[in-house]
């Protein structure tokens, strides 16, 4: 595959982008398990101040997220190219589909 990269200049013109990248529904749900499984994560570190479970954040974050991607979605995660951009989308998308603005 040789995929050229493209060429975004901020998050607004990057994010149409990455929802393309994340049509599979079974891609999108993985995605948001992980996002919610790292805020749970945190937060159990925080009360529990047991703070080697933070290790796990990348694993649960990402670890489900490709996944998706390469199982369900059959890409190349946006991460590798874009993954400042990338991580942001994760979380607007969190926000997105919890709101029902993305579907479920």
């Amino acid at each position: 595959m040789n995929e050229q990269k493209k060429t975004f200049n901020t998050f607004k013109d990057f994010y149409p982008y990455y929802l393309s990248e994340h049509q599979n529904l079974t891609c999108r749900r993985l995605h948001i398990l992980g996002s919610l499984l790292v805020l749970i994560c945190i937060l159990i570190s925080i009360f529990t101040q047991n703070w080697w479970m933070l290790w796990l954040l990348p694993i649960l974050g990402y670890g489900f997220a490709w996944i998706g991607h390469f199982i369900f979605e059959k890409n190349r995660p946006a991460t590798f190219k874009y993954p400042l951009y990338s991580f942001l989308g994760d979380w607007i998308m969190l926000w997105q589909y919890l709101k029902g603005d993305i579907k479920r």
